[in-house]
């Protein structure tokens, strides 16, 4: 490198003289070297056997013609979304049903929201699944068809860095790179990289590995083998050195041999995640009877959640988010108020309450939430009946539908939602139910649908 200084560099210098919290961390090596030139074709060659002789057998992995690249490039960007967070024996059943209901992008483009959510109840973070749709509707309705170049995926809507990367190198065999967790963990232990791999530098550095790394002639394959070995060999805290076909490679197995104080896995460097933030949140499921029907069950209120947040779109029983722990009296009447402002639903004037029971609490963990959540069945007769409450609602900006308990257990609903449901199913049957991890949060205002 030059060692004459331009102004920019200059005022760079000094600019990161001034910062020094800024400054890139160690890489434990000369990044700008990133690997050797016999290193990186040693590294290939012994990736790429062993991901011909040891991949695992998964549906998205199916090989295709030349003219069906768009349809593969549609199964590898479902795949990978759907794997996001979640592991791979959880995605299997997820995937094939989607594929049998969707098997092309342009029946997903034909597809509602709320079939694919249904679709994706209990895979989590759902706004990766809208995103998919929206995603899809974008690509159907332009005029250039499926975006073949890393570049132009990411101009898609829900396709990041890594997911353009993958589906260009595997469906249309773009030598570009994929950095995901497996891929950190796999090039942090090659290179003994100690730097903090959620750092923005040291990010862009592994991209700049990854990068050197993709084999021109076998793109789509190398990175799914880079990511196959840390999936399967190269694992977090359990890694199969002895198996691993790039172990003569790898600097931090060599530091490892001579220093037993130095293990494998110190690489790359364990991130303190930040605390969740607790709340609270008491739900209330209304069972509305219908006497004059004879019906032998009543009807339950569903409330649709706001477009926009956590878990977006998505339908809940009603409830209410809490500013702290508090007590049976002051939950009863924070859902009294909002069954009054939401449904006109009081006790005397508009219903009388037939059984009114607390089931129970659970502990939800969001990513960034752990949610307390209380939970009750509201048993109410109507003065007016379910049609009066229909048609004289006093909050017409709420969405928000009464089902039968037939259609209840065969929607489309998030685990915390099930779990709610199936404490009500466990109170009517006279048993119990162990509080367990599910969710439920914040309340929604929008149009009711019938």
């Amino acid at each position: 490198m030059s060692q004459s200084s331009t102004p920019r560099e200059k005022l760079k210098k000094k600019s990161r003289a001034e910062k020094p919290e800024e400054e890139e961390e160690p890489l434990g090596g000369d990044i700008e070297d990133l690997f050797s030139g016999n290193e990186t074709q040693e590294i290939r060659m012994s990736l790429l056997d062993w991901y011909d002789t040891n991949q695992r057998d998964l549906p998205w992995r199916k090989r295709r013609s030349e003219s069906e690249k768009e349809r593969r490039a549609y199964e590898v960007w479902v795949s990978e979304i759907m794997l996001q967070q979640t592991r791979v024996q959880t995605v299997l059943e997820y995937y094939k049903r989607w594929m049998l209901k969707w098997p092309t992008i342009n029946d997903l483009a034909q597809a509602s929201l709320e079939e694919v959510n249904e679709m994706w109840a209990g895979l989590g973070y759902y706004r990766r699944a809208r995103f998919l749709l929206e995603g899809a509707k974008m690509v159907v309705a332009g005029k250039d068809g499926f975006p073949n170049q890393a570049s132009s995926l990411m101009k898609v809507k829900g396709i990041g860095e890594y997911t353009a990367g993958a589906i260009a190198s595997i469906a249309f065999n773009e030598a570009v790179p994929v950095v995901d967790g497996n891929v950190i963990r796999v090039l942090a232990r090659l290179k003994a990289i100690s730097a903090n791999p959620k750092d923005r530098r040291t990010a862009r550095n592994f991209w700049k590995l990854a990068a050197q790394l993709v084999d021109p002639s076998r793109p789509g394959d190398f990175n799914q083998s880079l990511m196959e070995l840390g999936a399967t060999l190269c694992s977090v805290s359990k890694p199969s050195c002895s198996s691993c076909p790039v172990s003569s490679q790898c600097r931090a197995y060599s530091l490892s041999q001579e220093n037993r104080t130095i293990s494998v896995t110190d690489y790359p460097t364990k991130v303190v995640k930040a605390k969740p933030r607790c709340d609270f949140c008491c739900v209330c499921v209304l069972e509305i009877l219908n006497l004059e029907r004879n019906q032998s069950g009543g009807r339950f209120v569903l409330v649709k959640r706001p477009e926009e947040g956590l878990l977006a779109g998505l339908w809940e029983f009603p409830s209410v988010i809490l500013d702290k722990e508090a007590g049976l009296a002051t939950r009863r009447n924070a859902i009294n108020l909002y069954l009054k402002e939401a449904f006109h639903v009081q006790p005397k004037k508009t219903c009388t309450i037939v059984s009114r029971k607390e089931l129970g609490e659970f502990v939800h963990i969001f990513t960034h939430i752990r949610r307390k959540v209380y939970v009750e069945l509201l048993v109410v007769q109507l003065t007016g009946g379910t049609d009066a409450l229909l048609k004289d609602q006093a909050n017409d900006t709420l969405t928000w539908k009464c089902v039968g308990s037939d259609a209840l257990s065969t929607m489309g609903l998030t685990s915390a939602v099930r779990k709610v449901y199936s404490m009500v199913e466990a109170h009517k049957q006279g048993s119990s139910v162990a509080p367990d991890s599910s969710n439920r949060a914040a309340i929604s205002r929008k149009r009711r649908i019938s």
